[in-house]
C-alpha cells in the first residue's frame, strides 16, 4: 500500500446486490469457488451478510476468504455461520516490532488473538500466508512453521510479486525464493513430498510428517504456474482482472449499470476470457509492468 493511498468513493464500489448478481452469473458460467480477499475484506460493512448471500448461491460449492486477521476475534464465528468454509490468514512475522514496521499500523497480538478465535470457530481448514522479504523477515521461516504446527494449521510462503512502485513501499527487490524456503524447512522437518501436488491451486503443499500441518509455497517468479491458472479477479469497483501480472481488464460495473441484462453480461465475460494472457512476465525489476498495488486490486 502506498503511503498516500486514497480510498474509492462509495458510489464507485459495487453494492452487495451487484456483487451477488455478478457472482450468480459467474457460477452459471462454471465458477464453483469464490474467494473474498483484498485489501482487507473484513472492513467492508456487512461482510457477514454478503458472505451468507454468496454461500447460498445454488451452484457455488465453496466460499473462502483471505484476511489479515485483525478483525477475526469479533467476526470469525459469524463468518462460519455465513458459510465461509476455509480461511487464509496473512502473517509475515511473529516479531512484534517487525510486524508493526512491515504493516505500519498493525498489532501482532490482535492478529494472534484472531487466529486463535478462528481456530475455535470451526472453519474446515485454516492456512497462514507469509511473504518474505530479504533483510526484513527472511529469518521467520522456521518460527512461522513452528507456530503453524503448534496451532494445527497449514502455512504457505509466497514469493512477492512486483506490483506497484517498489520504491514507494520502502522495500527492496530482495525476493526470498521458494527453493530457499523449502530447503530451510526440510533441514528441520520431514516432509511427505509425494503428496505435494494433490491439493490443487497455485500452492504446492507437503504434509509435515507427524503433524496436522502442511507447508508449501506459491512461486510466481521462480516456478511459473500460469499454464494451470483458472483464476479471475473481480475488483471492488467492478473490474474483471484476467491476470494479476497484467493490466488488461473488463469494466463490469459500467456494463452492469448501463444494461443489467444477464445474457449481455455473460457474453462480455466470455469474450473477455479470450484475452486472458498466456502468462505473466516480471522481467523489469526496476519498473514493474503493473503499477497497481494489491490493496487497490482487492477481489
Amino acid at each position: 500500500m502506498a503511503e498516500d493511498m486514497q480510498f474509492l468513493p462509495r458510489k464507485s464500489v459495487l453494492t452487495d446486490d451487484e456483487l451477488v448478481k455478478l457472482a450468480s452469473i459467474f457460477t452459471e458460467l462454471g465458477v464453483r469457488k469464490i474467494r473474498l480477499t483484498g485489501g482487507e475484506p473484513l472492513i467492508r460493512p456487512g461482510i457477514e451478510q454478503l458472505s451468507a448471500r454468496l454461500s447460498a448461491l445454488p451452484l457455488l460449492e465453496e466460499l473462502v476468504m483471505t484476511t489479515n486477521g485483525s478483525q477475526l476475534s469479533t467476526k470469525a464465528s459469524d463468518l462460519v455461520a455465513a458459510g465461509v468454509s476455509r480461511l487464509n490468514i496473512s502473517i509475515d512475522t511473529l516479531d512484534p516490532g517487525s510486524f508493526a514496521s512491515m504493516s505500519r499500523t498493525g498489532k501482532l497480538e490482535q492478529v494472534l488473538d484472531g487466529i486463535d478465535t478462528a481456530i475455535s470457530a470451526g472453519f474446515e481448514r485454516i492456512r497462514l500466508n507469509a511473504v518474505l522479504l530479504r533483510g526484513h523477515n527472511d529469518d521467520q521461516v522456521l518460527p512461522l512453521v513452528g507456530f503453524a504446527i503448534e496451532k494445527g494449521v497449514d502455512i504457505v510462503f509466497i514469493e512477492e510479486m512486483p506490483l506497484g512502485h517498489i520504491t514507494q513501499t520502502g522495500r527492496s527487490s530482495g525476493v526470498v525464493y521458494s527453493s530457499e524456503v523449502m530447503k530451510t524447512v526440510a533441514s528441520v522437518y520431514e516432509l511427505d513430498t509425494a503428496a505435494k501436488d494433490k491439493y490443487g491451486g497455485p500452492a504446492k503443499l507437503s504434509p509435515i510428517v507427524g503433524t496436522q500441518t502442511r507447508v508449501g509455497v506459491i512461486s510466481p517468479l521462480s516456478d511459473n504456474f500460469c499454464s494451470d491458472c483458472n483464476r479471475l479477479r473481480l475488483t471492488p469497483d467492478g473490474r474483471l482482472i484476467l491476470c494479476l501480472g497484467h493490466e488488461n481488464s473488463l469494466d463490469l460495473r459500467q456494463l452492469m449499470r448501463k444494461d443489467t441484462e444477464t445474457s449481455k453480461l455473460k457474453h462480455a465475460i466470455i469474450g473477455a476470457l479470450t484475452y486472458k494472457p498466456e502468462r505473466h512476465v516480471f522481467d523489469q525489476p526496476d519498473e514493474p509492468q503493473v503499477l497497481r498495488f494489491m490493496n487497490a486490486t482487492g477481489g
